[in-house]
């Protein structure tokens, strides 16, 4: 059995001297229900009131003018994502850099890589770890079937989507080619890129890593146990926006054998992207017969307190407020702010 982790604090003179600024697109919210962003909403809110309760010396904006001219802060917790334009989620990164702000997070380039599944998943491979065959259809580049892999089901869904955000599925060409159309041809959300993949039945394990001290440490991982295997998650279901739970429950991964695989599979898949300072490493398993295989990862994930990161820090041992407490301190400790 691991050993337990023992989550960091900040001391009283550095709650009172580090300025922070935390961008969020709901940071502000009042609270009613968001019928876009569901559940996210609560997650900005909760992260604004974790933050407060800290005692911190807090600016709290949602929008990104804020940093077009250098604000008056020490650091930065840049949660701004989804922002409805292309490749939105570097942009908080990228206006750190310009202003010459610490933040928390991974940075502008390894967001990249990190966001855009095709090249996670080119790294992947490149560690030795299994992932499906897919294929990427770039927005205005040739749509040809030659590339797709051959299967009986096809997953395709945007690149660079968070939360299954246009998630759809196909059964021959006509139907997969009609999909990436429909991503490339998004204008609402900037028109996207396309990655298709054969669907692969089983469940998703989720896998929670904080750096503590400069060193990745994985939390306790969590299943989203799908009732039907054969079932496509969709954006809705997991903002909340409809009814999920008769489809999938969201438990604690307890197979020992494929908790070590994943175990060592995930701290292949890091090293690519050091430092990255907390994110969540995603595999389908497939527990009847023990095959695992890569499907993404979220650096500046979610970290709300219903959903995996908040779940994995209770059966770890810890409060929401050390969850946060811990990543804010590690991102200080590294920026040489504590």
């Amino acid at each position: 059995m691991a050993s337990p982790l023992t989550p960091l604090k900040l001391d009283e003179a550095t709650r009172r001297r580090v300025k922070i600024l935390f961008i969020a697109k709901n940071a502000l919210w009042d609270g009613k229900f968001h019928e876009a962003d569901g559940n996210h909403a609560f997650y900005h809110r909760e992260m604004r009131e974790v933050l407060e309760g800290l005692g911190l010396n807090l600016q709290v904006e949602d929008n990104f003018e804020v940093l077009f001219d250098k604000p008056d802060v020490d650091f930065v917790l840049p949660l701004l994502n989804r922002a409805g334009f292309f490749n939105s989620e570097m942009l908080l990164p990228l206006l750190c850099e310009r202003a010459g702000i610490p933040y928390l997070g991974a940075s502008p380039i390894l967001r990249g890589l990190s966001d855009d599944k095709h090249l996670a998943k080119r790294a992947a491979q490149e560690a030795d770890v299994p992932t499906a065959p897919w294929a990427i259809y770039r927005a205005g580049a040739p749509i040809e079937e030659a590339k797709c892999p051959k299967a009986d089901r096809y997953v395709i869904k945007p690149n660079a989507s968070s939360a299954s955000w246009g998630v759809g599925d196909a059964s021959d060409w006509a139907g997969v080619k009609e999909a990436i159309l429909r991503i490339h041809n998004d204008e609402a959300n900037g028109g996207q890129d396309a990655l298709v993949e054969p669907f692969i039945d089983g469940s998703d394990v989720e896998v929670p890593v904080v750096t503590i001290n400069g060193e990745p440490q994985i939390l306790p991982m969590m299943i989203f146990r799908q009732a039907d295997p054969s079932h496509l998650r969709t954006y809705q279901e997991k903002r909340d926006l409809v009814d999920r739970s008769q489809k999938y429950s969201l438990d604690p991964f307890e197979d020992e054998a494929m908790v070590a695989k994943i175990d060592a599979l995930t701290r292949k898949a890091w090293e690519e992207y050091r430092p990255f300072d907390y994110g969540r490493f995603e595999f389908r398993v497939n527990e009847e017969t023990g095959e695992v295989t890569f499907l993404e990862l979220n650096l500046n994930c979610n970290l709300w307190s219903q959903k995996v990161f908040g779940r994995a820090a209770q059966l770890a041992g810890w409060t929401q407020v050390q969850l946060i407490e811990t990543i804010l301190a590690e991102g200080l400790r590294r920026h040489g702010l504590l």
